[in-house]
């Protein structure tokens, strides 16, 4: 790994330390519903008009076109300050931006990419389906081409703040001959269009941001498509190259600041004895220490992430790793502040600081991108060279 600071990186740093310390938003970002929405995308509009919007994206597109080094210098102030998460903008920013660039034509570049810089309109995804969560190349929500159209008709699950996006990236199957991972495209979908019917599902941390998603004889253009007819797989690896790569790096860094507010949460909260305060506890200063260590080595995994991606720009296999890691280590991390907290942990709409609706919502980060399972299979294959799993 080589991975240095220049001055002008620590010019860089100051510059956006003093900016996020005067326009991170005070208040708390609402849980869901149209607040959520307006909330998320009026902090990405003041950090387009700041001049912060895209840091890394090319400056032809609006971005500001800079290294991936100082990208991760703006993760790191962005979650050392607390600033929002990209909340409902996430699949935007992160998905769909990036791989429209990466594999969309120039009108699509020249619609989309200044909306979603500019807090104009946020995304979801439309991948997994009841029947096919993990295993993307079993969809079966079709797409029949009818004449400057593609005619669409299924059902999609799990699609995040899909009741408030203005655009989805979809993955329907247009060959139903072809081969599983043939056949497949990838297609804008506006989420407006009729024939779309959305329905949000409630998770168990009390929170609307999953939603499953009806398609009946949608008609979507097919200059929408992405990467052409039938090679929505190639493009679907692109968009998940890019969630599982610096994608990530932002909510890694909020992960090392939230084990410093567990530390903190332990020296106000009385021990199981009820005689010393919890981090005067040797068990629970262990399990704290033990997290300070494996969020350090997790910021040495990204470190090198950046470090390879310095050298090529197309995320490798190694952001399966970092992104499992980061999954285990969120619930670890809410699992231990739970049991610090004693019987207020079991309270949902309590709990200090909200680490039980943390510690609830955390079930989701070892399966949304892929299971633990599917993880470790591309693990195991395109990192250790192991056999093919079955039945993959």
């Amino acid at each position: 790994m080589e991975l240095k600071f220049s001055k002008e990186d620590q010019r860089f740093r100051d510059e956006v330390r003093g900016w996020l310390s005067d326009n991170i938003p005070r208040d708390k970002a609402p849980p869901h519903g149209p607040e959520k929405r307006a909330f998320d995308m009026a902090w990405q509009k003041r950090q387009y008009e700041g001049g912060w919007a895209g840091v890394s994206w090319p400056s032809e597109y609006g971005g500001r076109g800079l290294t991936i080094t100082q990208q991760m210098i703006w993760y790191e102030e962005y979650a050392r300050v607390g600033a929002p998460a990209p909340g409902c903008m996430f699949i935007a920013l992160h998905h769909a931006g990036p791989t429209v660039i990466a594999r969309g034509n120039d009108e699509q570049k020249a619609f989309h990419i200044p909306k979603i810089l500019s807090g104009e309109a946020n995304w979801c995804q439309g991948f997994s389906e009841p029947s096919s969560g993990s295993d993307l190349a079993s969809i079966r929500t079709r797409g029949v081409v009818d004449g400057d159209d593609l005619v669409v008709t299924g059902q999609k699950i799990w699609t995040t703040w899909g009741n408030i996006s203005d655009y989805q990236e979809l993955l329907v199957r247009t060959d139903p001959n072809a081969p599983r991972h043939k056949g497949i495209t990838w297609i804008i979908g506006d989420m407006r269009l009729p024939g779309i019917t959305i329905q949000p599902i409630s998770t168990m941390s009390g929170v609307q941001h999953f939603c499953q998603v009806f398609y009946d004889e949608v008609r979507i253009p097919l200059k929408n498509v992405v990467g052409g007819l039938n090679n929505g797989w190639s493009v679907a690896m692109s968009t998940l190259g890019f969630e599982r790569g610096t994608a990530m790096v932002p909510y890694q860094m909020e992960l090392r600041r939230l084990i410093d507010e567990l530390c903190e949460l332990a020296r106000h909260v009385p021990a199981p004895d009820g005689v010393r305060m919890a981090i005067e506890d040797d068990e629970i200063a262990s399990r704290l220490g033990e997290l300070r260590a494996e969020i350090a080595a997790m910021r040495a995994m990204t470190y090198a992430s950046i470090s390879r991606a310095q050298r090529d720009p197309v995320p490798g296999p190694e952001g399966s790793m970092i992104s499992l890691y980061w999954g285990e280590l969120q619930k670890k991390v809410t699992r231990t502040a739970v049991d610090i907290l004693g019987p207020a942990g079991l309270e949902r709409t309590g709990g200090y600081g909200g680490w039980t609706q943390q510690y609830l919502a955390a079930f989701k980060d070892t399966i949304a991108g892929g299971t633990v399972e599917i993880r470790r299979n591309v693990i195991g294959e395109r990192v250790l060279g192991l056999p093919r799993a079955k039945g993959g």
